[in-house]
């Protein structure tokens, strides 16, 4: 088997980004940078996007250069009503049972929210574990460190033998840098920063095989 270790990030990626649900997680993060740090409306947006860019996730940026309660920012951020956004897809569950390589969850987010995501989605026990922002700290994708802790805690020692499956070209391309293979989720064609690319969850086990 070529592949030993599948890493699949989990929002906008487990499902698709037209659900909305992650602009609303945007949302209650602008809302909580507005209501708990009193950061001015007018630089939300901008020190959001700034470090995004800059650190990887906006907490780690909130992190740095504020008095964030990492677990009541990620509790906050993350209570949102999956169940009005969240539809199971048989099809989906299907393909990821019948991948034989060890599979793992790799997320920004925290555990409790990929449990709950994983809940409405119908595709618990799945998953061999689940390596989230915390496991990672202070690190996060797409830094090259995460995917060494990732990586460990998959007791996967080649990064060759190792997928990460993300919707983020940017993802994608730091786990093709760190001599990982990455396939993009959500693009219809060839990318040049993805070593393959899917719409279906159908299509996943050829572009593995």
């Amino acid at each position: 088997m070529r592949f030993t270790t599948l890493f699949f990030d989990l929002d906008d990626t487990l499902y698709p980004a037209s659900t909305g649900l992650w602009t609303l997680l945007k949302k209650r993060m602008s809302d909580y940078m507005r209501e708990r740090l009193g950061i001015p409306v007018d630089q939300i947006s901008r020190l959001r996007e700034q470090y995004f860019l800059q650190f990887g996730t906006t907490l780690r940026g909130l992190q740095a250069y504020h008095q964030v309660d990492t677990q009541e920012f990620l509790a906050y951020v993350h209570d949102a009503p999956l169940q009005d956004f969240l539809t199971p897809n048989p099809l989906q569950r299907e393909v990821i049972a019948s991948l034989p390589q060890r599979k793992l969850i790799f997320t920004n987010a925290d555990v409790p929210h990929a449990q709950r995501v994983l809940a409405a989605l119908q595709l618990e026990g799945l998953f061999d574990g689940i390596v989230d922002v915390n496991a990672v700290t202070p690190y996060c994708k797409p830094m090259p460190e995460s995917f060494a802790i990732a990586m460990r805690a998959a007791g996967e020692s080649d990064p060759a033998r190792c997928v990460m499956i993300d919707d983020l070209p940017r993802t994608t391309r730091a786990a093709r840098d760190f001599g990982l293979h990455g396939v993009l989720f959500g693009q219809p064609g060839p990318h040049p920063d993805a070593d393959a690319c899917f719409e279906e969850w159908a299509n996943l086990p050829q572009i593995l095989s």
